[in-house]
């Protein structure tokens, strides 16, 4: 992370989650005016239309991270708040823009690595990624559609492709614990029933990689915020970028290296059915885990970024550091 960041005001929509709570972190240890929007615990809410506008208007950067989690269950009522939390407050943000009297040169928006279809055959880059399909993709396009919607020609636009964010919360925490209990085996996808319903709404995971060969991308929150300073600094930049690290791994691989950082010798794996059980039991989905995400970077590496963390037993360990301390 640069220390001669960009001067100037930020706006962090989505500021109390996992990200915006390092990237306030970051902007306040440098001394950088910033504005914070959330449902709560932040200087404004996204009821406050007027004080969004304000916030805007004359503001160097954007950034858009808010959305309900995707770890649940996909009710409808959670798949609807999913949707509607991201469109929301994008069209808020969206809205401020075009009427501002001196926009801002950046918006940032989050979006999703998972907009990709499940990939076993090769990684998809910014160029030549296919889309997938399904509930969490819908998402993801309609995500990136409420982004690039309005005209806002003084304005450059980022759709953030973001990978599963490794660090001091999120996906590791559990890991963790369920490693230590003996859990932390490679995670196997197979058959398992699924109602017409899940079909109908896009929300079944069909069987897909076999042996724990799915496809894992990630990042370390490190070089999420080293991103966004990256953006500032390259107006080159625009449309969607892929946030992941160069080197992905597979569900194998990555089980291991928690392991290992643990000095857990050993965790048997885990097929479908347990895992489906276990996701019942803390109202999450599969697919988090089982959908082969294969995503690369290509864009960030062309333009030159240096990632912080290439390599993945380095940023578990940081990772998981992190996690003891907090």
């Amino acid at each position: 992370m640069t220390e001669a960041a960009q001067p100037g005001r930020v706006v962090l929509g989505g500021s109390t989650g996992f990200v915006g709570r390092h990237l306030q972190d970051a902007y306040r240890a440098r001394g950088r005016e910033l504005v914070t929007v959330s449902r709560s615990g932040a200087d404004l809410t996204w009821s406050d239309q007027r004080g969004i506008d304000a916030a805007v208007d004359g503001a160097a950067l954007v950034i858009g991270l808010a959305g309900r989690s995707v770890s649940c269950r996909y009710t409808p009522a959670n798949r609807a708040e999913i949707l509607n939390s991201r469109l929301d407050t994008t069209a808020a943000l969206s809205g401020a823009i075009a009427r501002a009297t001196a926009p801002p040169p950046l918006w940032i928006n989050s979006s999703t690595a998972t907009i990709y279809r499940h990939a076993e055959d090769r990684p998809m880059t910014e160029a030549e990624g296919e889309l997938g399909t399904g509930f969490s993709v819908d998402v993801a396009r309609a995500w990136e559609h409420a982004l690039f919607a309005e005209e806002l020609p003084a304005t450059r636009r980022v759709a953030l492709r973001t990978a599963i964010v490794l660090g001091d919360g999120g996906v590791l925490g559990p890991l963790r614990r369920l490693a230590r209990l003996g859990l932390g085996g490679t995670q196997l996808d197979g058959r398992w029933p699924v109602t017409r319903a899940r079909r109908a709404a896009g929300t079944a995971h069909l069987p897909g990689a076999r042996g724990g060969r799915q496809r894992f991308s990630w990042i370390h929150i490190d070089d999420v915020v080293g991103i966004i300073d990256f953006l500032e600094q390259h107006p080159e930049l625009d449309g969607a970028v892929n946030a992941s690290a160069p080197n992905p791994v597979d569900n194998v691989a990555f089980m291991a290296s928690v392991r290992r950082a643990l000095g857990v010798r050993f965790g048997p794996p885990q097929p479908r059915w347990m895992l489906e059980i276990g996701a019942m039991g803390i109202r999450t989905e599969t697919e988090l885990i089982l959908k082969s995400r294969w995503v690369l970077p290509a864009r960030l590496v062309e333009a030159g970024y240096v990632f912080q963390h290439p390599d993945l037993d380095e940023a578990v360990r940081a990772s998981l550091r992190s996690v003891a301390a907090r």
